[in-house]
């Protein structure tokens, strides 16, 4: 009997209890839902000699960001590997694919998913990995170009359908297509009102336009639809505090970092207290607040000690900026230290896609973060300016990198470098739909160098 999964797809299992379990731990994932782990332990235990399931375990190693999961991941695909000897080729490409990941040659890793996707572009999963990875490389267009190539081939009817509108929604707002981008992650939603990157790429959208009190209404209409949501969903409640940040409603802003984005009781928090998203969210947002001359009191420290513990883990360059900003807050100048040597020495030892970026980018910036926190505002500008034109590739949406711009802007305007600070302007007026003195983050400088 052949077996298949939800998008009508051969699939190499031991049986339909297998397949079951193969397509709730997809839904999972492809919703953000916390449970997805728990429908793969089912899977493993129901078929553990399945190649993809063996694809996902590796992934969901992958898709943590931390070294640490990478013994696991590596082993996951040797067993893809070879319980996909005797599968389809779309099988095995997957194990090759996964493969490529976890080696670091994320550039191989996206064509191979682009080459699944072109034969079979009902692939939930190749499509939905080659989103994650095309989005943390920088490369948007990339993420769009496949969207639009698989939607023809899409209906309703098939099982997945919101994921690929909410994939194409956020795509669309990252390549700056607004109308498209808002329409699409509404249809999703109304396909799914707990469709989590719906959500997110909506807020993404009305953030770019400005649109703050739609936002804030936005996700607290849908917060109710979010139970058993995974950290996608402090990333959201992030997206509302950057809104109120916009009204500069500071105690709103600490409100939601304390109670919702950052609440360290809160057992999501507690499953994975360094996940790369939530430290983002969580220093972006302190620095944001320290650069408007907000107190933010001792939230910096436990973020520096777990800075601290992942000195050396490079897996994520656009997290790494972030960790030196908590260890440059907390005085941690040893460890700050530490974590450039630990950077220098993954890039002459790494090789692979993402060493690269650390080098050209990373590096630089988080160089920056550094002289910014010493008061050497000019060494700050000195180590960003190369970067500024490429640090796109560590990966991130406008409104996560527009910290980085901040970061930037501030250094230049506080060591008197007129010339850098109009140039930031003019690159994030060109980008943005809301010209710089409509924006809390750059009113005051365009105020400050204006003509």
């Amino acid at each position: 009997m052949t077996l298949r999964d939800a998008q009508g797809l051969v699939l190499t299992a031991a049986s339909a209890e297998a397949v079951a379990a193969f397509d709730a731990t997809v839904a999972a994932y492809l919703r953000y839902r916390l449970d997805a782990s728990t429908h793969l332990k089912a899977l493993l235990a129901a078929d553990p000699e399945c190649g993809m399931a063996q694809v996902l375990a590796g992934s969901f190693a992958m898709l943590a960001y931390n070294s640490a999961q990478l013994d696991r991941a590596r082993a996951a695909q040797a067993r893809a590997l070879a319980a996909t000897e005797r599968a389809t080729p779309r099988e095995r490409m997957h194990a090759a694919a996964l493969g490529h990941w976890v080696a670091g040659a994320l550039d191989r890793a996206l064509a191979t998913w682009e080459e699944i996707l072109a034969e079979h572009p009902h692939d939930i999963l190749a499509f939905r990995l080659h989103h994650f990875n095309a989005f943390w490389l920088g490369a948007p267009e990339r993420m769009l170009g496949v969207v639009e190539r698989v939607l023809p081939r899409w209906s309703a009817a098939l099982p997945g359908y919101g994921a690929v509108l909410a994939c194409r929604s956020f795509a669309n707002e990252e390549c700056g297509n607004y109308l498209i981008a808002e329409a699409a992650g509404r249809a999703a939603i109304e396909l799914d009102r707990g469709d989590l990157w719906a959500a997110h790429a909506v807020a993404h959208t009305f953030e770019m336009q400005g649109r703050r009190g739609e936002g804030v209404a936005w996700t607290e209409a849908l917060e109710p639809h979010w139970e058993g949501g995974n950290n996608l969903k402090h990333h959201l409640w992030w997206h509302r505090a950057m809104f109120h940040m916009e009204r500069r409603e500071w105690d709103a802003v600490l409100d939601l970092y304390d109670r919702r984005f950052r609440d360290l009781s809160s057992p999501v928090t507690q499953m994975q207290p360094d996940l790369y998203i939530d430290v983002q969210n969580a220093a972006s947002m302190l620095f944001r607040l320290e650069l408007r001359g907000v107190p933010v009191g001792g939230r910096w420290a436990e973020l520096a000690d777990k800075a601290e513990a992942r000195i050396g883990d490079c897996l994520s360059a656009f997290t790494l900026p972030h960790w030196m900003m908590a260890l440059a807050a907390t005085g941690r100048f040893q460890a700050a230290a530490r974590m450039l040597d630990a950077m220098r020495e993954f890039v002459a030892t790494a090789g692979g896609t993402v060493a690269a970026v650390v080098r050209d980018a990373a590096i630089p910036v988080c160089e920056a973060v550094l002289a910014h926190r010493r008061g050497d505002f000019a060494g700050a500008v000195a180590a960003m300016r190369p970067a500024l034109g490429i640090m796109h590739r560590m990966g991130g949406s406008h409104a996560q990198q527009d910290v980085l711009e901040q970061l930037f802007l501030d250094a230049a305007v506080k060591a008197g470098l007129v010339a850098d600070a109009r140039m930031l302007l003019e690159r994030v007026a060109g980008r943005h739909p809301v010209p710089p003195e409509r924006r809390v983050g750059y009113a005051e400088a365009a105020r400050s160098v204006a003509h």
